[in-house]
């Protein structure tokens, strides 16, 4: 009788079911083993809620910012009203269906889903097999034996001992979709992608937003240059951003909440949104006691193929720390999968990974950033073009925004980018097969762009450097 590879995967996040689909695809016996429901987290209450929320707040914010200049009339002054209950029903409704759809796919391709929460048995078997015990929510437990262990448990919200969410007035972001009524007054604390992203998305939905940042500026993680122009619209379209601004406490006074500041200042709002960073669920899981080395951080060290430093055991997605991205997540899982399985492998390339902020405008971005330039990491020539430029944007009202290319001074070969417009996680595909595949400005301004479309930016980008590589070597 032939032997069949087990394999168990503790997490149904991406890392775990695409990891789950590729080794059910290879052959092996498929164990996921979720407590919450196949997606996880970015399914659930965090990638898909967030951005079908954001997909509201752009219809809304699109009608404002240019109906007058398209010519478009509103009798009355009508305002359009925002009905967060039924938004939110909506939003929970596609995340549970997406999830509901994840589940199928793993079960149609041969896996099992097991409801519990597993951790590793730090005793191995005799064979060196891995054990994995699962504790179901009734107090049961089964153990199950595997040849292949993969960590994918995510991370949950960072929380601050003096503003500790209640679920109805200081909220984390999993507690958002919960709200039936918009809030009147938002305070954000946290200025990163997840309370850049929410804020925006409050504030074209109509709550009054501040954005409390403990740093310089909004984003402090992405270009600068998107960065500043993202922060300029947050002020134009009235949000109150206080910069270099550290929130220390949070509590509910009657109806009502109020942040104090590392500086003495207390702000007061109907509502407090903490988005202070994540944790990584790594802790009672048996894995240190396994060999599992994790870092100050509480997060799984893993190499560029998966591994962890225990035999046998893979990790994958937000508890690793890499990078806090589902398609990242997704990749580590595959990747893991791969290796064990004795497949053909590449180790994973995060100058190869496009990444999203999903505020209006959207921010992506894609290789090496302008901050490795200025740090002489790489040796790169750099354009950026304005949209203002592009017949597409005039057309469509769209004033905020550039294309941004890097590429070697010798060769031309692009070797990163940004795109700050509408739909820009559709616009950096091209830059992104560019640097994937290591293809120079001459090729990318010599491929034939529809016009008008705001990808002729790109493409425009790409000529202005072929141009300046020329004259350089001229």
């Amino acid at each position: 009788m032939e032997y069949v590879t087990r394999i168990v995967i503790i997490g149904g996040g991406p890392g775990g079911y695409e990891a789950a689909l590729v080794a059910a695809q290879l052959g092996a016996e498929v164990t996921v083993v979720d407590c919450d429901g196949l997606g996880g987290a970015s399914v659930l209450t965090d990638c898909v809620p967030s951005k079908t929320l954001i997909a509201t707040a752009e219809v809304r914010t699109s009608f404002d910012s240019s109906y007058e200049e398209l010519g478009i009339t509103v009798d009355d002054g009508a305002v359009i009203g925002v009905d967060l209950g039924k938004v939110n029903r909506r939003v929970k409704r596609l995340a549970l269906a997406q999830s509901h759809d994840i589940t199928a796919s793993v079960t149609r391709a041969g896996g099992r889903v097991l409801r519990g929460r597993g951790r590793l048995d730090p005793v191995r078997e005799a064979d060196g097999t891995r054990r994995v015990i699962v504790r179901a929510a009734d107090g049961a437990e089964e153990t199950l034996s595997a040849d292949a262990v993969l960590i994918a448990t995510g991370a949950h919200p960072r929380e601050i001992p003096d503003a500790l969410p209640d679920g109805e007035r200081i909220l984390n972001w999993t507690q958002v979709y919960d709200l039936d009524a918009l809030p009147e007054e938002l305070i954000v604390v946290g200025s990163g992608v997840t309370g850049a992203e929410f804020a925006g998305a409050y504030q074209a939905l109509g709550s009054e937003v501040t954005l409390v940042s403990s740093r310089d500026r909004v984003l402090p993680g992405e270009d600068p240059d998107a960065a500043a122009v993202l922060e300029d619209v947050f002020r134009r379209r009235g949000m109150n951003v206080m910069a270099r601004s550290r929130a220390q406490a949070a509590k509910r006074v009657g109806d009502r909440v109020e942040v104090t500041l590392a500086d003495g200042r207390v702000i007061s709002g109907t509502h407090c949104l903490m988005a202070v960073g994540s944790i990584p669920n790594s802790a009672d899981m048996g894995l240190e006691e396994s060999g599992v080395r994790l870092t100050e951080s509480g997060h799984i060290w893993t190499d560029k193929v998966s591994r962890t430093s225990a035999p046998g055991v893979y990790a994958a997605g937000d508890c690793t720390g890499v990078l806090a991205l589902a398609s990242v997540a997704a990749m580590q899982g595959r990747i893991a999968m791969y290796h064990f399985l004795g497949d053909a492998v590449a180790p994973l390339n995060l100058k190869a990974v496009s990444a999203n902020v999903f505020t209006d405008p959207e921010i992506a971005t894609v290789g090496y950033s302008q901050a490795d330039v200025d740090k002489g990491l790489i040796d790169a020539r750099v354009v950026k073009l304005p949209l203002l430029r592009n017949p597409r944007a005039k057309m469509q009202g769209i004033r905020d925004g550039f294309v941004k290319m890097f590429c070697r001074p010798g060769t031309g070969i692009v070797v990163g980018g940004v795109v700050v417009a509408p739909r820009a996680s559709e616009l950096i595909h091209p830059i992104a097969i560019a640097v994937d595949n290591n293809l120079t400005v001459e090729q990318i301004a010599n491929a034939f762009t529809v016009y008008p479309s705001l990808s002729g930016s790109v493409a425009e980008v790409a000529r202005q450097l072929h141009t300046r590589k020329a004259q350089r070597e001229s």
